[in-house]
């Protein structure tokens, strides 16, 4: 069986599988069984198969109202979101446009926050009533009613496309810029004009990049919380994520139940979306890069450049600065029916969220939640990516398979398959405690953090390693010393890219939260919605401030290539 030197002759083990092998297993346990169980009650609640659950979830006429509401919203968000993003990602990459690096950071400013902070500022801007911006246009115009009602599916729409268009937005950029010119060129030189161009070659050759790009803006709107939660819920537009939470707060067993069976309707959206982006699109070949400079054709804008900024610098106005100036000034706004005046001013809600003790627990619970999971999820992302890109061990794409389904999936559905399987029913039981909560940011997020280091680690020929190796170095020495140092900014960077939605995540802490083990998310949106808006703000605009400073500081670590 042994070599002679005590090497295994006739099973050829590999150590690597032990790895593999405790991934897997995690994610069997806290993700797969979950997602699987879940499932189980849905078709299984009787304790025989039976599709009553389905009849009675399905045909309730407040639970159609919302999968409509979750369809119509989400296609509305997906087809604004690509027609903003195409075009600004063109002008951004392709035009001499006048502020051009400014703008590519500011264009995606809203996904570095949480969504939830938008649907604050647009229902402070937009309310029928004593909306700020309502009252300005009413003013200016001379209305007698509102322009604008944010309380409608129109409302939710507005604000979860200008919170989610930058997932088309970043995935149509990047392939934009790493397009072979040469077809653009070959089409000018025959003759084609710019607009003709665009049509002809350079749209076709984005489809697959669009494509996926609406795919990513459709599940985060089907799946969104936040905003139906903060926007919709006061009009009465109920999604399939908000009524989830009706009915698990319902309390008992069948309330559990029918969230689970409606949660199905997210999963299969994920799960079609998953296969669509990975087997169809991710197997259709399109060569937009080859082996020559691919540094993109820059189109002049002429006589078109000063209007084209103008416009762009009032969108991004309206889109991205304004909502966070509004949030910010209701945090410091004593009365919100009053305009903004000197003796209306006050700091104490700012002094609250530092004092008030529920705020203080809250945010130590983010952070230890947070800082636990981005840790552990970037072990596991070191650990896949070096099984990825410097490895041929069989198994090693399961893992990453898994990973990928965890990450597209819906927060209310990992939360809510956890809750079910988690409570002590199959001797694990982390219910009503701070480890389900980590559990879940790592199901979720650990994807983010996992294809920042396996990009790195892409670009980092594998040369340097053997050259290392030749010389006499140990696979451990020449770890330590070439691979770590180079792919260590994009280690911080996955780290945070964990960190920062696992700190303000709002819908799975929403579900999974007991009395010890709030979450600043959730203690944000409590006072929203029943105590205080502007000590939500403040704590809005606190974690904003701190979103900014630490995409600042990875900007600057990783020289501009990663950020939040």
């Amino acid at each position: 069986m042994f070599g002679p030197e005590g090497t295994v002759s006739k099973y050829n083990f590999d150590f690597k599988w032990i790895l593999i092998g405790i991934i897997v297993l995690y994610l069997l346990v806290f993700q797969v069984f979950p997602l699987l169980f879940l499932t189980y009650r849905a078709f299984f609640n009787e304790g025989y198969f039976s599709l009553d659950g389905f009849r009675r979830v399905y045909s309730h006429p407040l639970n159609w109202i919302a999968i409509r509401n979750t369809l119509v919203t989400s296609s509305l968000a997906t087809v604004f979101g690509v027609l903003i993003s195409f075009p600004l990602a063109f002008l951004v990459g392709r035009t001499n446009m006048i502020g051009k690096k400014f703008f590519r950071i500011v264009f995606v400013m809203t996904y570095m926050v949480p969504p939830y902070l938008g649907a604050m500022a647009w229902m402070r801007l937009l309310n029928p009533r004593v909306g700020t911006l309502n009252v300005f246009l009413q003013n200016l115009l001379g209305l007698e009613a509102a322009p604008f009602n944010i309380y409608t599916v129109i409302g939710v729409t507005w604000v979860i496309t200008t919170f989610y268009y930058p997932f088309a937005f970043i995935t149509i950029s990047r392939a934009m810029e790493k397009m072979d010119p040469s077809l653009e060129e070959a089409a000018r030189i025959s003759g084609s004009s710019p607009l003709r161009t665009l049509r002809t070659v350079t749209l076709p050759l984005m489809a697959p990049s669009i494509v996926a790009a609406a795919l990513l803006v459709f599940v985060a709107a089907a799946s969104c919380f936040g905003i139906p939660a903060i926007v919709g819920i006061p009009g009465r537009v109920h999604t399939v994520t908000t009524r989830i939470l009706d009915l698990v707060f319902v309390g008992n067993i069948q309330g559990l139940d029918d969230g689970a069976t409606l949660a199905v309707f997210l999963m299969v959206i994920s799960v079609f979306v998953l296969y669509i982006s990975t087997f169809v699109i991710g197997k259709r070949q399109y060569i937009t890069v080859s082996g020559k400079s691919t540094r993109p054709n820059i189109v002049d804008l002429g006589k078109w450049r000063w209007p084209i900024f103008i416009f762009i610098c009032a969108l991004t106005f309206i889109i991205v600065f304004l909502p966070f100036i509004t949030v910010g000034l209701t945090s410091i706004t004593v009365n919100l029916g009053r305009d903004l005046s000197l003796d209306n001013i006050t700091f104490r809600y700012w002094e609250r969220i530092f004092t008030r003790r529920a705020i203080v627990s809250s945010t130590r619970n983010s952070i230890i939640a947070a800082t636990t999971a981005a840790t552990a999820g970037i072990g596991i992302s070191i650990t896949m990516a070096y099984l990825l890109m410097r490895t041929t061990t069989k198994g090693r794409r399961i893992p990453d398979f898994l990973i990928t389904v965890g990450g597209g999936m819906p927060s209310v559905v990992i939360a809510l398959g956890l809750i079910m399987s988690m409570s002590g029913r199959f001797t694990i039981n982390i219910y009503n405690t701070l480890y389900i909560i980590i559990v879940a940011y790592m199901i979720k997020y650990t994807l983010m953090g996992m294809r920042t280091v396996v990009s790195s680690m892409s670009q980092i020929h594998p040369s340097l390693e053997e050259a290392s190796q030749i010389s006499g170095a140990s696979w451990l020495r020449t770890t330590k010393n070439i691979l770590i140092p180079l792919i260590a900014p994009s280690v911080v960077a996955g780290w945070f890219l964990i960190f920062m939605p696992s700190f303000y995540e709002l819908s799975m802490s929403t579900l999974l939260q007991a009395p010890l083990s709030r979450t600043i998310g959730y203690e944000l949106y409590t006072y929203q919605t029943y105590h205080s808006q502007q000590t939500a703000s403040a704590l809005a605009t606190a974690i904003l401030l701190l979103v900014i400073a630490v995409n600042a500081i990875l900007y600057k670590i990783t020289k501009g290539e990663f950020s939040i």
